[in-house]
């Protein structure tokens, strides 16, 4: 069978059709960029101290009310309780001075019976001040993310095998749909309760959007174009909507009005339906030679290139041998050893690079005290490891560029503790060192896996692998939580899955200037080729000698 690059050669790799493809396609995933971190000032936990009613107390007894605790070696107001109110009320009443006549500490605390105040200087209103998602009920605050990330894994998976099942283009836009729409309906959200069960349902459409575009432009683009798409383009796409969000939200602080204002743009990519073709890559697949003869002829039209009579010979000649078609699922990815090997050793650098990536950047409003400051840092260091990326994927091999950035990502996770307290910038850098090799190695880890899988099985590979990787972004609101234990085991956690995987990645296929295997034979040649212990045709020693597995 003619190698599909070859039989569409003739189109060029960057006329007319490859750039509208390429840029509609990376316009289509901003929505991603800030719809991913919105959560992070969604979530956002605002100064806050219990609620004092408007009763008879003087002034020295409502500034003394609220007790005084230190944190981390700091003396703050307490954030989840106060001294009883009929108490207070009591001495107050007698004219007595809070620390002279009474000594504050013998007197005995209650909880926030009567709600918090919020302050109101950073934010106008978030979620956790809407539904009080403090103090007893401070885990829906990490849950709330939680939830909308199991949303992205079940997404995921389930649109990785429809869009291998219908075709890339309608999943693209479904999900694009359920993105805009959901986004546009947690606006209503009367509960805590309503809030979460919309989120999760927007999360189906989140990632899902990213992965059927990111499958679809690697399908239909071709050579150094298909690199920088799959590295740079979509990526940096995903990084534009990711800066944007630091903007909207601090003209829009009302958490309501930041979710109605992105979820408008949804609606500018309904007419792109007419402009992004379905890849012709997996109608060949599915044996719709005609349809994709057709897409490819009117990509020539826009490129002014001569079509030759029959652009898919091959692919005709097989058409003629049978009519069944085959379809595939994820339980193909285990089949095989070699295989089976694959895909667990690239779901576990997945995950690792993904509750890195989710944990690194949720932590964006520690870094500074200004979070939006650090959220448009966090999302600016991503377009230096994206353009990093792009340049490993075309000058170097995957396995290698893999394993050394999880490498630079694990050292300043690890050398964070070692800094002095007093060197706060110091840190900052570190982390965002960290957060730059861990973009990088996930922004080559969504072309990496692309490459390896024949075309009936590559985007439920890429779905599944993002599936197992979400599972680190719903762990990694709670990975943050491990502070309040160890300041650094957050840190040190991340470091430490970096390195287990980085010695893992060993042990993956190479993929570097090959041509996308486009059926699941040509896949399992390629790796029985790249594994050193199979004995190639012209090498004399057996495989047995080589300590090999059968």
């Amino acid at each position: 069978m003619t190698n599909y690059a070859d039989s569409v050669a003739f189109l060029g790799q960057w006329g007319r059709f490859q750039q509208v493809v390429f840029f509609l396609l990376c316009a289509s995933i901003v929505p991603n960029g800030f719809g991913a971190f919105t959560l992070v000032f969604l979530t956002d936990i605002p100064g806050h101290r219990c609620s004092v009613p408007d009763v008879n107390l003087t002034e020295d007894w409502r500034e003394a009310i609220i007790p005084v605790t230190v944190v981390n070696g700091k003396q703050e107001l307490s954030r989840c309780s106060r001294y009883r109110m009929d108490v207070v009320r009591n001495l107050s009443a007698l004219g007595f001075v809070p620390g002279r006549d009474v000594n504050l500490t013998d007197l005995e605390q209650e909880s926030c019976v009567d709600g918090w105040s919020y302050s109101r200087d950073i934010y106008q209103s978030t979620v956790v001040s809407e539904f009080d998602l403090v103090c007893s009920d401070q885990w829906k605050q990490p849950f709330t993310s939680t939830v909308f990330f199991l949303g992205v894994l079940v997404g995921s998976f389930f649109s990785g095998q429809l869009s291998d099942r219908f075709g890339r283009k309608p999943v693209l836009f479904a999900t694009m749909a359920v993105q805009t729409v959901f986004t546009f309906a947690q606006v209503f959200s009367a509960s805590w309760t309503m809030l979460i069960i919309i989120l999760f349902i927007n999360g189906l459409g989140q990632i899902s959007n990213f992965v059927a575009a990111l499958v679809l432009g690697a399908e239909i683009l071709t050579g150094n174009v298909r690199i920088l798409y799959s590295s740079m383009g979509t990526c940096l796409g995903f990084a534009v909507g990711y800066m944007m969000l630091p903007l909207f939200a601090y003209f829009l602080r009302d958490w309501r009005n930041l979710l109605l204002a992105l979820s408008l743009p949804g609606l500018a990519y309904v007419p792109l339906w007419w402009f992004i073709p379905e890849s012709p890559r997996w109608l060949l697949s599915q044996r719709r030679v005609g349809e994709a003869e057709t897409i490819v002829r009117k990509a020539a039209e826009w490129n002014q290139v001569q079509v030759p009579a029959v652009i898919f010979e091959d692919y005709n000649v097989d058409k003629t041998q049978t009519n069944s078609k085959e379809h595939h699922s994820v339980l193909d990815l285990l089949r095989k050893s070699s295989i089976r090997t694959t895909t667990l050793i690239l779901c576990l650098v997945s995950f690792t690079m993904t509750i890195g990536y989710f944990g690194l950047s949720f932590n964006t409003t520690q870094l500074h005290a200004d979070p939006y400051l650090s959220c448009f840092i966090s999302a600016a260091v991503e377009v230096p490891a994206y353009i990093s990326s792009w340049l490993a994927l075309r000058y170097l091999p995957r396995q290698l560029s893999i394993i050394c950035t999880l490498l630079l990502g694990a050292l300043p996770l690890f050398l964070i503790q070692l800094v002095p307290q007093n060197l706060s910038h110091l840190s900052l850098a570190l982390e965002m060192l960290g957060k730059y090799a861990i973009t990088t190695g996930a922004a080559l880890m969504f072309a990496y896996t692309a490459e390896l899988y024949p075309t009936v099985l590559r985007n439920t590979a890429t779905g599944t692998c993002t599936t197992v990787s979400r599972l680190g972004s719903c762990i990694a609101p709670f990975l943050l939580k491990l502070k309040t234990y160890f300041k650094y085991l957050p840190y040190i956690t991340l470091g430490t899955l970096a390195v287990v995987s980085a010695c893992a990645a060993l042990f993956l296929p190479e993929s570097f200037g090959r041509p996308l295997p486009e059926t699941i034979q040509q896949m399992h040649k390629r790796e029985s080729i790249t594994c050193p212990c199979v004995r190639r045709k012209e090498s004399p020693v057996p495989a047995a000698l080589l300590n090999c597995p059968t």
